[in-house]
This record gives structure tokens, sequence and C-alpha cells, in this order.
């Protein structure tokens, strides 16, 4: 099949036409306004509004001040980049149940001391690479499991999820290791511009994931796959490959958060990262990214952690039952899917009505 006509497919699967945008006119806007992406952004806008005015009013100027606002992104920030990873693996129609483990691993094998004693002697830049090194054979492993070993991703992944925080209960011995390297610790605690180094590298993973979804071949084929993986086979795309660098991208993300989590508590141990996994999945499908796969937003992404961090806030910052919150968050997600479930619904009739093409 000529690479012109693998385009054509690639691209038909990423953008679904929408029939009432087809005939023009007023209904047709009308419709992408209510049913498109900007809608959906929209009520995420919305959703998070709604929180702030809530906060505003319980705790008044105490929840605007800057310094809560930079509480609220430095807790977005570690299971923003978890996140981002996962966004991608989702629109593809996986899962990935091991990036909090990972994320653990990782903090641990970063800090240990022989990792920190080659830090010293050259650059802390050493335990960047380790970290992520570490992050991306543990995606290796679970994309290899998954395209080329035909074990289904949700077992893939939660076996992993028990090895990696096994084996860092093992390498840590149980035991919390600190952080020594004062570079490392003052660039990740430091302050740029006023904002935390951490929001920063929030920012730039954020915007490296938008524009590698949304603007490169990698993102239309991502979108493709989870749409219709064996009509993207067909089309030419290596699927087993992509879906092997998609977990690996999984694993570089959490090994990113991993060296957050580092500099922010200047430790590392096996307890890092304990059920993250759930929160980050939680924030992708609400906002926005199908769980079927075949569409993956992560603007929406970084609105659904902005929702649940906030929404985290709100509740210490009025002393209530952390029960009562995970009651709260539980209610988001149910809502969300109830959505994604009514909007394929709707996606599939449209399906059915249009009309095929010669």
């Amino acid at each position: 099949m000529s690479k012109q006509k693998t385009q054509v497919i690639e691209h038909s699967s990423a953008q679904t036409p929408d029939p009432g945008a087809a005939s023009g006119g007023a209904s047709g806007l009308l419709g992408n306004l209510l049913h498109g992406p900007a809608a959906r952004s929209i009520g995420l806008v919305l959703a998070l509004a709604v929180l702030v005015a809530i906060g505003l009013i319980t705790s008044g100027d105490r929840f605007m001040s800057s310094d809560n606002m930079l509480v609220i992104l430095r807790h977005a920030s570690i299971i923003g980049v978890l996140s981002i990873g996962v966004t991608f693996v989702i629109t593809a129609g996986g899962i990935d149940l091991s990036v909090g483990s990972v994320l653990g691993l990782t903090s641990v094998v970063g800090s240990l001391a022989v990792v920190q004693t080659a830090a010293a002697e050259s650059t802390w830049l050493v335990m960047v690479v380790v970290a992520l090194l570490v992050g991306a054979f543990a995606g290796l492993i679970n994309g290899v499991i998954i395209a080329y070993g035909n074990v289904v991703a949700f077992i893939a992944t939660l076996a992993m999820l028990v090895a990696a925080r096994g084996l860092a209960e093992i390498i840590s011995e149980r035991r919390t290791l600190l952080v020594t390297n004062t570079d490392f610790t003052g660039f990740m605690r430091a302050d740029f511009l006023g904002v935390p180094v951490l929001v920063w590298i929030f920012a730039l993973v954020s915007a490296a994931g938008w524009f590698l979804l949304n603007r490169t071949t990698f993102g239309r084929r991502t979108v493709a796959i989870g749409g219709n993986l064996e009509a993207s086979r067909l089309a030419g795309i290596k699927v087993k490959r992509h879906i092997v660098s998609l977990y690996v991208l999984a694993g570089i993300a959490a090994g990113i958060a991993g060296l957050m989590m580092m500099g922010r508590t200047t430790s590392g141990t096996s307890t890092h990262g304990y059920l993250y996994e759930l929160d980050a999945i939680a924030a992708v499908v609400v906002g926005g990214t199908l769980l079927a796969g075949g569409r993956g937003t992560v603007m929406g992404t970084v609105f659904g952690v902005l929702i649940f961090s906030t929404l985290t806030n709100v509740f210490t910052q009025n002393n209530m039952d952390t029960s009562v919150q995970a009651l709260a968050k539980g209610a988001i997600i149910v809502l969300a899917v109830l959505l994604q479930q009514r909007f394929a619904v709707r996606k599939e009739r449209k399906a059915k009505k249009q009309p095929l093409k010669a």
C-alpha cells in the first residue's frame, strides 16, 4: 500500500467527520460547539471555575492567595507528568497500571549511594539519566509483553505494578534513601520567576505532549490505533512497534515524575507513587480521553489534574474528612465515564446515518 494511502487512512481515523458540519450552515457550527472538543474544554473550565468559587466562598482570601495557588500547582505537577504519559497509552486503547510503582522504583534507584557518588564526582544529571533509563526499561518490558506476547494490557501492567514495587523494596531494603546531592535538590526545589521548578517541568512536559499528540505523525498514528487497530495495521502502521514506544513513553514520564518526587521529598523510597496510577487514570478520563481509545486530549488531561488538585485543596482548607474527598472523586469519575459512553453512542449513531461514499 502506498505511503499516500497510508496517510489518508491515518487522517480519516484520527478525525471522524461530523455530518452536521458537512452539511454546512449554522446548525453544523452549533453542533460542533455543543458536542465537539470545544464543548468538552468549556465543560472542564466551568468545572474548575466552580471548584475555585467553592474554595473562595468557604475559605475566602486564604484560598485565592498566590501561595495557595502555587500549592495547588505543585501538588498537581507530579501526578500531571504521570498523566501525560498515561494519556498516550489510553488514547491508543491501552492501559498502564504500573506508572505509580515505576515512579517509586526510579526514585529508589536514583537515590542509591553508588548513583549519588557518581553524580557527586561528575554531575547530578547522572541521577536524571539513571532514573529515566529505569522508567524507559520498565515501559519497554510492558510494551514487549503486551505487543509481542499478546498479553492483555491490564494483566501485563498489573504484573509490573507488583514487580516494580517489590523490586524497589528489595533494592532499598525497605528503607528510605536520602538524597544528599545538594545540586540536584537545589535545582528541583528552586523557583524560576516565582514559580517552582516542578511546575515548570509539568508545563514543559504538557507542552511537549500536546505537540507530540496533535502535531506529529506519531500522535496521528496513536489516535488511529486506538480508533481501529486492525485498520491501522492494514494501512501500513507498524502497530506492535508503536505500542511498545507508547509504553516506553509512559515509563519515561514515570521516571521524570520519580525525579520530581525525589527533589520534593529529598528521598527515594518504595512507597513513593503509591496508588498514583489511579489518580493519573482518573485525571485522563475526566479530561476527556476515551477509555476505549481513539480520542485523546493532553489539554483535557491537564484540566483533569487541576480539577482533582483543586478539589483536594478545597477539602484540606476546610479540614474535611479524606473519606468524603474520596467519595467526591469517585462520583466525578463515574460522571465522566457516563458522559463518555453517551458520546460514544451518539458518535456510533451518526456514523450509521452517514451515507457511504464511493
